[in-house]
């Protein structure tokens, strides 16, 4: 769906902070007639399985609500979904990359990552510099199970989430 207002997606992060909240993740869907606004909402520093409840879901969705509806270029109809990131929290922002350092990520590429495989599974060690030929890059560390340690550029990556271990 083409974005009706991208003004929406730049206030959307200080609107969900000044809550008390961070934004995760902002995804369109819908038609241009009719759009779904899906937000999802974490706590700041908070740690897996600790996040956001439902209350706190509906607190942002009806401060959000009554800013969308003055919006005078989103339709009168439209919907907002306000949700948890879940257990498998994806990480999207340089930030989430450096803040679940040592967690179990698992990383999706474009195309083979590391020379290995399109989904990559480890424990994430943070950032690092893209490396030779790769100046201005940043690359996302992992420690896969084999214990070998890969760099892969941020702009391989198609997606990157927390994987979920029971306890």
């Amino acid at each position: 769906m083409a974005r009706p207002v991208v003004q929406i997606d730049s206030e959307m992060d200080s609107r969900v902070g000044d809550l008390g909240f961070e934004l995760v993740d902002l995804v369109w869907a819908g038609s241009t007639a009719r759009p779904i606004l899906r937000v999802r909402i974490d706590r700041p520093d908070t740690v897996p399985g600790r996040g956001v409840s439902v209350d706190d879901c509906a607190v942002v969705s009806r401060a959000l609500e009554a800013w969308l509806d003055e919006h005078e270029a989103l339709p009168e109809r439209y919907t907002l979904e306000v949700s948890s990131p879940g257990v498998d929290r994806p990480l999207v922002r340089e930030r989430d990359f450096v803040r679940f350092s040592g967690e179990n990520v698992a990383v999706k590429g474009h195309d083979v990552l590391a020379g290995r495989s399109r989904r990559l599974e480890g424990e994430l060690l943070g950032l690092a510099d893209g490396g030779e030929g790769d100046e201005g890059t940043v690359a996302v560390r992992l420690r896969l199970p084999s214990g070998d340690e890969v760099s892969i550029p941020r702009d391989e990556i198609a997606g990157a989430n927390l994987v979920f271990t029971w306890k």
